[in-house]
């Protein structure tokens, strides 16, 4: 299993939208990321700097950040542009994180 982390942005005073559309993820996508092994899924917020940091356990050899391809990824990524900082596919800016500690 490994573990990966990444940051991304949310647009300022879009901390209830992402919520709500989150808190009612798709069903084909969270079964998408399930299948992958993409598991222990979880998004917080600094609102100070409206920085978002997710990480997620992967057992598999892909992580979310690899599903682009995917039709249901991309009506996501379509989705949720209009409140997060996002790439010219609609993909949100996601800068991954080294890991410097780790304790078990």
């Amino acid at each position: 299993m490994s573990r990966l982390a990444c940051k991304m942005y949310l647009n300022e005073g879009q901390k209830a939208e992402y919520k709500k559309r989150h808190n009612e993820i798709w069903p084909e996508l969270k079964k998408l990321l399930k299948d992958s092994g993409v598991s222990d899924y979880s998004i917080f917020l600094d609102e100070e700097t409206n920085t978002l940091f997710a990480f997620q356990q992967i057992n598999g050899e892909s992580c979310s950040q690899e599903f682009g391809q995917s039709d249901i990824v991309q009506r996501w990524w379509n989705f949720i542009a209009d409140i997060m900082q996002t790439t010219p596919d609609n993909s949100p800016i996601s800068i991954p994180l080294e890991e410097v500690f780790y304790m078990k």
